[in-house]
């Protein structure tokens, strides 16, 4: 897509207001957000509704979501391209969790909240005891709803091909849980470390469940052919050529 100059400019407003929006929001909703984890989740969801909102009004980047929205306890594996989809899996899911990166728990505001909705924190770079030491936290945690892992481990490109770590297949296995997939294209309107959001419509797609039961290889088998046959199409749906 060609970038304009006055797309830039509206890009980089958007940006600078999304900024204020996290700093204000999130210190008005401190008392909120300290009563209860329901408080908390309330700010969060308010955040990104008004982000949705900035970037809807100043940019023409709309969202949209699809599928049956989970309710209860089940394990959300889901494609990882940029901030928006992060905001757009906590602003629909109604008792969300992110498996985050431990560094992030020292971040203004993202800590404080992050810490507050139960985000399990994980050493990245330690592999095996990072993975018991994550499923430890979720067993301890009995609030349950539902838990978010990235299986790239990290945001990326449309149409780069990065591997799926084993982590959520030792989750699935470990815990017997649900696993739901869920695909999306939004790299393709806010892609990371781009400071340009492209106007269209970014969709999130809540594919069907993968019930417990498959082993760790068939499981993580199942789940990349899944998230990346329909992130592809949802890209292409978007007008990304692959062929480019």
């Amino acid at each position: 897509m060609q970038v304009s100059f006055m797309l830039l400019i509206r890009s980089q407003f958007a940006n600078l207001i999304m900024y204020l929006l996290l700093a204000i929001i999130g210190i008005f909703g401190l008392p909120l957000a300290i009563w209860s984890r329901s408080g908390a989740l309330i700010v969060i969801k308010a955040y990104c509704a008004s982000v949705f909102w900035t970037y809807r009004v100043i940019c023409g980047l709309h969202v949209e979501f699809r599928g049956k929205v989970p309710e209860g306890e089940v394990l959300i594996c889901s494609k990882h391209m940029s901030f928006l989809d992060v905001l757009m899996l906590a602003y629909m899911l109604p008792r969300v969790k992110f498996i985050m990166k431990r560094e992030l728990i020292w971040a203004p505001v993202v800590g404080f909240y992050g810490w507050r909705i139960g985000c399990p924190p994980v050493v990245r770079g330690k592999k095996g005891s990072a993975i018991q030491a994550m499923v430890k936290h979720l067993e301890a945690d009995k609030d349950t709803g539902q838990t978010i892992i990235f299986p790239q481990g990290t945001r990326v490109l449309p149409g780069a091909k990065v591997a799926y770590k084993v982590g959520p297949g030792v989750i699935y296995t470990r815990m017997k849980k649900t696993c739901l997939p869920v695909a999306t294209n939004v790299g393709v309107f806010w892609a990371r470390r781009s400071a340009v959001r492209y106007p269209g419509t970014a969709v999130m797609e809540f594919l069907e469940p993968i019930p417990p039961g498959l082993g760790v290889k068939e499981f993580m088998s199942k789940l990349e052919n899944v998230i990346e046959t329909n992130s592809d199409r949802l890209m292409v749906e978007a007008g990304y050529d692959f062929k480019k």
